[in-house]
């Protein structure tokens, strides 16, 4: 089948999942959906502000609200319902601004119709949320501008795109240097058959279009996303015993990256001797901000860094936060601390809510 074609086909499969087959996330058949049990304290008063209906269709399976928004522009890609663009219109302020990017007519017209209700319940004068159908590997078409977005945040959809370097291509070229592609999606522990990809059920609940990990990651680096960074990670559980029957032999995983556009990032994790103090002036971050799984950082505690790490702090938004001692003077070898792109989780005991 011609490429173009193919990429038609999944396209269309996936609207009509979304669109007409699931009603709400209680239709899915895994447990990649966040609850409300499983938020952070300082999120519950936002969520509980959201619409009814748009959280009754929400499919996202982790959180896409990294730390200090105030003020950012974010773009959401496969924003659906709207969700998680309303939650992050609270967090960004009426300074900031929100934009989704969703190609699921019967997400947009849930999404569209509410801009004016969080509108008024963030108490806001004009809505600094707004939609825009198109598709997620196309970017280049919906008149954004290169370069104009602080941070780019996506929820269990890039699995769903059938063409995901061209996803993380384009999303490289709108952020601003500094700026961070984080986002959470599914994973498979190895390359999923090319006869299961075919299925059109298992492709819509984010599990055969899921990529192999080490796929990924090569595909970021290749996209400019020189060292990727994973934050969360939790295996997946699927609750259908049929689609089980079909996909159970591999082990399938939710997990959050963040990935940032810093063109000086080596692709290995190097020691130059460096340590960077927390001033724990994050909110709601005090006492220890996590950058990643591997990288924990207690407030007022110097901590040895890897020169990529040095790097991601010293030139992002998270510059004024931290103090940084040494230079990139001095080589000493490749940096002891591990590679926290690798996932997963080495406990397969399943678990809901989000990573």
């Amino acid at each position: 089948m011609d490429e173009k074609v193919q990429e038609k086909k999944v396209q269309k499969e996936v609207q009509d999942y979304y669109g007409k087959e699931l009603s709400g996330s209680d239709d899915l058949k895994t447990d990649a959906c966040c609850t409300l049990d499983n938020i952070p304290k300082h999120l519950k008063p936002i969520m509980e502000k959201i619409h009814p209906e748009v959280s009754s269709k929400y499919y996202g399976c982790g959180l896409v609200a990294p730390e200090l928004l105030e003020g950012m522009r974010i773009l959401d890609l496969g924003s659906g319902s709207g969700q998680d663009c309303y939650v992050l219109s609270a967090l960004v302020g009426e300074s900031g601004e929100v934009v989704g990017i969703d190609m699921t007519d019967e997400q947009l017209d849930v999404a569209n119709r509410h801009i004016d209700y969080h509108r008024e319940a963030f108490g806001y004068a004009k809505a600094n949320v707004r939609f825009i159908k198109g598709y997620i590997e196309k970017l280049d078409e919906l008149n954004l501008e290169d370069e104009s977005f602080d941070i780019i945040v996506s929820n269990c959809v890039i699995n769903l795109s059938p063409d995901k370097q061209a996803v993380l291509a384009q999303a490289y070229q709108l952020l601003k240097p500094g700026g961070e592609l984080y986002f959470s999606d599914v994973y498979a522990d190895r390359r999923v058959p090319a006869a299961l990809m075919a299925d059109p059920v298992l492709y819509g609940e984010c599990l055969s279009g899921a990529l192999y990990w080490n796929d990924f990651i090569q595909l970021a680096k290749q996209a400019g996303f020189a060292d990727p960074r994973l934050v969360e990670d939790r295996p997946l559980g699927i609750d259908n015993a049929e689609v089980k029957k079909k996909i159970g032999h591999i082990n399938f995983y939710s997990a959050t990256y963040r990935l940032f556009k810093l063109p000086e990032l080596e692709q290995s994790r190097e020691d130059y001797g460096q340590s960077v103090t927390y001033k724990g002036t994050v909110a709601n971050n005090g006492c220890v901000f996590e950058l990643d799984k591997q990288n924990r950082m207690p407030k007022g505690k110097a901590v040895s860094v890897c020169g990529n790490t040095y790097q991601i702090l010293k030139g992002s938004r998270f510059l004024e936060h931290f103090e940084f001692s040494g230079s990139f003077d001095q080589h000493q070898g490749i940096f002891k601390q591990g590679d926290s792109s690798l996932p997963f989780s080495e406990d397969k005991k399943e678990t809901g809510g989000c990573c």
